[in-house]
């Protein structure tokens, strides 16, 4: 199969955010788990380099367009190596055989009669760089700008779109796939039901030369959307190109919602006046939230991927990217969402489980993959790495990466469930029981093999040191061909490993901290009367008010371990969103072992307290339980639908 997946071509009125990283990363992903099942891939971004506000700010940094583009462009390009992004190929609208490809697609169209001259009053957005409709306006403003539009008459060139609305609307019905996720086909559904206007395409050189000339008027420049489109043709290599009409037939397009119209209307209806076939999907991703607010640079909360690389390595931003959006709606971003990302799916349980997998084949069998002797039923991690294997194929296919994740981290999960279950470290005291001992450490070996492959689109740097640890070359079929290599069982044995650093350092949270300004006396104070009216009511009848501040949360425990010199207390280190560290006395009732993974409820608001020296954030809920004249705790858990830091209401 063949595939040809795209981002925008990214506005360079501005420097590369943590929207632009989003959007690329997520085509890289693709791009990069396309080849894993055997695809032939193009994967292309670029900039968009013509327009209004290109030559406004030009003009306020002193600069020609041309010198201005130029640089911010190269800011874009040298930013995807950072984040581990291998485009095939990044286009420029400035480039000559784009600027080729646009007039002869311009004349082409009005060749046909589908362009035409007329006077147009209408409301002109400079940061759309549209006109809108008064429907498109809230409160009376752009509502992605939060501008007022300047009323605009000028005589300008018009594209006939109205002319393929109906054909638009019967090609998304009869393809339910074309644009997903669902919502987003009907929203354009919706704006479809009434009559569409017709597209000014042009902008006059009286008011604008920066741009690409219409063929047919030298007294016109091309508007921005009739240029920008069009790049996805010219990287395909149209109209000549050998390759065109198998890459085209493939075309996926990612976009941010916000410029949904444009390339769900304009570019279809361009694509059906040109007699081409349509692209064959255009997947539509939310916004990034910082403090609830949308990322915009006019209110500073812009986030630079340069900077977020520095702080917390290139993989772990892939990952809590793809792991905490669904894809589709808006997502928070916060450092410590990405800190507990980091210390808990990947520091504890693949660093983890790597570190101990590998470092038990050192020990005991020197390094290398053992044999399977005598494997018998054990085919706990085999049954579930195949139901893994196909839920990620799935979920991968239609941009659903948070899900496919999950189920990659239920075979993570499970395997360092395995290991305690199996206690390798008493297997090799037992002359008796080395080819049980040899066959855990091939399954546990064999499925660090699989999580190479199957993480090698999110996480590709970690992926290439996991190879090298498991002794196998970064380009190995074995971790890079999921069409060939997903079945269980094709690590061979005396396969030798190699030694690597640790995948994923934790996080010092509690230096992290630190750095942060701290809460402020009055909130300390009020923090710490609130904790007092509940301490002092804990036996006796409370009013529903003080009921109500009580803050339970769900939590999952991440890791836990007894407590040195206490036979009661074991120390759990819990994801309530956020990460802390609750001691509890359920060492009698609770092996470590048994704990991890499971959700459970605590309280969030009580003040810190010092048990054996640990300080204590929070208590776990149990109920106690009393059989055959004997009592016990049984904590209370919820479903594993509930996603941690959920409040009990």
């Amino acid at each position: 199969m063949t595939t040809y997946i795209t981002t925008p071509i990214y506005y360079v009125n501005a420097q590369p955010h943590l929207g632009h990283a989003y959007t690329t990363i997520v085509a890289d992903t693709y791009n990069r788990f396309r080849r894993l099942t055997g695809d032939t891939v193009r994967f292309q971004t670029g900039t968009d380099e013509h327009g209004d506000k290109i030559a406004e700010a030009a003009e306020k940094e002193g600069c020609s367009p041309k010198e201005y583009v130029d640089r911010i462009s190269a800011m874009f390009r040298s930013t995807w190596p950072l984040l581990d992004v291998e485009p095939d190929n990044f286009i420029r609208t400035t480039d000559k055989d784009h600027v080729a490809t646009v007039q002869a697609i311009l004349q082409q169209v009005y060749d046909k009669g589908d362009i035409y001259f007329d006077k147009y009053t209408g409301l002109y957005c400079t940061g759309c760089e549209r006109f809108l409709t008064e429907k498109e306006l809230e409160d009376g403003k752009c509502p992605d700008h939060q501008t007022v539009p300047d009323e605009i008459t000028e005589e300008n060139y018009f594209f006939r779109m109205s002319c393929y609305q109906q054909d638009l609307i019967d090609h998304i019905n009869a393809n339910p796939d074309f644009i997903t996720p669902e919502r987003y086909k009907n929203e354009v559904l919706s704006f479809l039901s009434e009559p569409l206007e017709d597209l000014c395409i042009s902008r006059p050189t009286s008011r604008l030369t920066w741009g690409i000339p219409l063929p047919f008027d030298e007294n016109f420049v091309t508007y921005v959307w009739f240029d920008a489109l069009i790049n996805y043709l010219t990287g395909a290599g149209y109209p000549d190109g050998k390759e065109f009409d198998d890459y085209w037939s493939a075309a996926e397009h990612v976009i941010a919602k916000d410029i949904l119209k444009p390339h769900a209307i304009y570019w279809p209806t361009m694509i059906l006046s040109m007699g081409l076939p349509l692209y064959k999907k255009l997947h539509v991703h939310g916004y990034w939230n910082v403090d609830e607010t949308k990322m915009s640079k006019s209110i500073g909360n812009v986030i630079r991927p340069a900077e977020l690389i520095e702080e917390y390595g290139v993989d772990s931003i892939r990952y809590f990217c793809l792991r905490e959006m669904s894809f589709g709606l808006d997502a928070s971003f916060s450092s410590d969402a990405i800190v507990s990302r980091k210390n808990s799916d990947l520091a504890n349980d693949l660093g983890n489980l790597y570190s101990r997998t590998t470092a038990m084949l050192v020990k005991y069998t020197d390094g290398v993959v053992p044999a399977l002797v005598g494997a018998g039923d054990d085919t706990v991690l085999s049954d579930l790495a195949g139901t893994v294997i196909e839920k990620y194929r799935k979920n991968m296919s239609v941009f659903q990466f948070h899900r496919a994740l999950q189920a990659v981290w239920e075979l993570i999960g499970q395997a360092n469930k395995y290991i305690v279950t199996n206690e390798p470290w008493a297997l090799v005291k037992e002359p008796a029981r080395v080819a049980r001992l040899h066959t855990v450490l091939y399954n546990l070996t064999e499925t660090l093999r699989l999580l190479t492959l199957l993480l090698q689109p999110i996480m590709p740097g970690t992926c290439r040191k996991m190879a090298e640890g498991l002794g196998l070359a970064q380009d190995s079929p074995l971790v890079t061909d999921l069409s060939g290599n997903g079945a269980w069982g094709m690590l061979e044995a005396g396969t030798r490993l190699q030694k690597i650093d640790a995948l994923f350092p934790r996080v010092d949270t509690k230096k992290k901290k630190k750095s942060v300004k701290q809460e402020s006396k009055k909130k300390k104070k009020e923090k710490s009367c609130k904790n007092k009216q509940l301490s002092g009511n804990v036996e006796g009848v409370i009013s529903f008010d003080q009921f109500q501040k009580v803050e339970l949360r769900v939590a999952e425990i991440v890791t836990a371990e007894p407590v040195k010199k206490s036979d009661r207390l074991l120390k759990l280190t819990v994801r309530a969103p956020e990460e802390r560290v609750i001691v509890a006395g359920i060492a009698e009732y609770y092996s470590p072992e048994d704990l991890l993974g499971m959700l459970v409820l605590i309280v969030a608001n009580l003040q810190p307290v010092k048990l054996m020296g640990i300080e204590s954030q929070g208590m776990v809920l149990a109920a106690k339980v009393e059989e055959d004249g004997k009592s016990r705790l049984v904590l209370s858990t919820v479903s594993a639908s509930v996603p941690p830091g959920a409040r009990v209401a």
